[in-house]
């Protein structure tokens, strides 16, 4: 028989309802030792909690996060709340021994996600951050070319994470704003999310160097009186040297006019090349210098073959595939790794040397000085 995981979600928003949408497809299409169990959502707002559960099929609803994690009967807590919280709710829960899943970024700063990290694993607990790119077919299949040594050596990791979202100097305050609430603004947001694929696809992080810039300073409040200071980044871009030799330029930007989710990823190295862009999220574009020199170039492979990651799962080849099936392929792991009691990835080891970059790049930009990084030894 399979074992029923009892999931408890803190959130109801974006992440909330990616979050749900994964957790009803997972037994719908992967064979898994594991049942996710929607057991209790948890919300502030008793009203719109009430619409997110009977909209998402959660069976309970909570507005006291520590009254949800101390139930017995929740196995897993799922931390997508703002960044200030992530701490508080991962402790309370490993605390409880629940298995934990939390949002990026992992923590407000390094000693928070040091401190999460080793209490999750003296807990002896499951726990995994959310970096859900990895868990596209197209990026899980460009591991596969760079580990088999289709790209050589790598010389270039570039990397941009284009929004525009922020650009309208009248659009309201809201919490990412804040850095009290949010640590830091795009950087964390999407840089996260760059700076995590890039050490999945390529490696360890030597040193950064990067700027940082607010360019709208005060914004309306939501309440119509006056203005807030913004203290969170609308751009953070930065440098970077692997410990393996190659280097990387990372840019996030909120003020990217014209682009709504633009993440696009290059790789060059010594025998071949990739390049692959979110928006086109089921192909990957790849150059071999091993080709006829009268033939080379990118060629486009569309990734929904069966042999592909994760796809065979899915439609039949050619179909194409979206965004909300990373977490879906993400949570199959969990999910197993819960019912096996195995440690998954990305854990919290992940969070915390993803959150060890993101630290360094923000001390870099205040000393104007390339920050060295130590990958937690």
């Amino acid at each position: 028989m399979k074992k029923s995981v009892n999931i408890g979600i803190i959130g109801s928003q974006f992440m909330g309802k990616a979050h749900s949408n994964g957790y009803l497809k997972l037994p719908h299409f992967f064979e898994l030792e594991g049942k996710p169990n929607m057991h209790t959502a948890c919300g502030r707002n008793g009203t719109a909690l009430e619409a997110f559960s009977k909209k998402y099929g959660w069976q309970h609803q909570e507005t006291d996060w520590k009254r949800m994690v101390r139930n017995d009967a929740i196995d897993l807590v799922d931390v997508c709340t703002p960044n200030n919280l992530h701490r508080p709710c991962v402790l309370e829960a490993v605390a409880h021994g629940k298995h934990v899943l939390c949002e990026k970024p992992m923590a407000m700063n390094y000693v928070e996600a040091l401190e999460m990290y080793e209490a999750a694993e003296t807990a002896g607990v499951v726990h995994m951050m959310i970096f859900n790119y990895r868990f596209v077919p197209a990026l899980a299949l460009a591991k596969k070319l760079i580990e088999s040594g289709k790209l050589g050596a790598i010389h270039h990791f570039n990397a941009v994470y284009y929004q525009d979202w922020l650009v309208d100097p009248k659009f309201p305050m809201v919490w990412r704003h804040d850095a009290k609430t949010t640590g830091s603004g795009a950087h964390g947001d999407m840089n996260a999310h760059i700076i995590d694929l890039a050490r999945f696809l390529i490696g360890d992080f030597e040193a950064v160097t990067g700027l940082q810039e607010v360019f709208v300073k005060e914004r309306p409040l939501q309440n119509g009186k006056g203005t807030g200071k913004v203290t969170a980044d609308d751009t953070t871009l930065f440098m970077a040297r692997f410990k393996n030799g190659a280097l990387g330029s990372f840019n996030a930007s909120r003020f990217a006019n014209g682009f709504k989710n633009h993440l696009r990823l290059e790789i060059f190295g010594s025998e071949g090349s990739i390049c692959f862009n979110l928006e086109r999220l089921n192909e990957l574009q790849y150059f071999s210098s091993s080709d006829d020199p009268s033939l080379q170039g990118f060629k486009t492979i569309l990734v929904t073959e069966n042999s592909h990651p994760y796809i065979d799962a899915w439609w039949p080849p050619g179909h194409i595939i979206g965004w909300e099936h990373t977490f879906v392929h993400q949570f199959a792991q969990l999910i197993d790794g819960i019912a096996k009691k195995e440690q998954v990835v990305p854990n919290f080891y992940d969070g915390l040397c993803c959150q060890e970059v993101l630290d360094a790049v923000t001390l870099s930009a205040k000393k104007e000085a390339w920050i060295s990084i130590n990958n937690n030894k």
